[in-house]
């Protein structure tokens, strides 16, 4: 477990930057991301909630790459609204989605005091981020559903959710911080490490 010193755990101008540079690479991605649903929706009832996850995971995968309080939030905010400019689906709707979905996945990372930087801690971020999507939904009457297609639709989404933003998100920081790219962002010590497989 990574313990930082009180001053750094403020956000500077290059952490704000690179942030919202991860969000506007996510922002593309989101977008892209539709046409991945549209194939997957037919396969089964429900099906395309197995994709929902890449659309949590701007925020958790900018925290384990960042490690500053306030960036799973600005992440996810900063994707939603490139996907909006992009022509989501949602349109400005995206930018409330993004807000609610950082919130979450910020709120779990907050609790573990910007501490724990592992699968665990992002995957559950990914899930509270789809918490928060689903307390968005309830606005477009998903709360009528039965209460099987409710589990059904939202258990698959949970899923989805650790999948994308913990075991994705880790592995996918883990082999950058293995090259060596993650220098240019911050530098990575054997507790870095540590804190990766907790």
């Amino acid at each position: 477990m990574q313990k930082h010193e009180a001053g750094n755990k403020k956000l500077k101008f290059s952490d704000i930057l690179i942030t919202v540079m991860i969000a506007l690479v996510f922002g593309i991605i989101f977008k892209l991301w539709d046409s991945v649903y549209g194939l997957v929706k037919p396969l089964f009832l429900q099906a395309g909630q197995l994709t929902y996850g890449m659309w949590f995971m701007a925020g958790p995968f900018a925290y384990l790459l960042v490690r500053k309080p306030g960036v799973a939030l600005l992440a996810s905010l900063a994707a939603a609204n490139v996907s909006s400019l992009l022509g989501s689906a949602w349109g400005l709707e995206t930018i409330l989605y993004g807000f609610v979905q950082g919130l979450g996945a910020e709120l779990v990372f907050a609790a573990l005091r910007y501490r724990k930087a592992g699968v665990v801690a992002a995957g559950v971020a990914g899930v509270m981020a789809g918490l928060g999507s689903f307390v968005v939904d309830l606005y477009h009457g998903y709360a009528n559903y039965e209460a099987w297609m409710l589990v059904l639709k939202y258990g698959l989404r949970t899923i989805s959710a650790f999948v994308f933003s913990g075991v994705f998100a880790y592995f996918l920081v883990r082999a950058l911080e293995r090259t060596g790219v993650t220098n240019l962002i911050r530098p990575v010590s054997k507790e870095d490490y540590t804190s990766l497989d907790r």
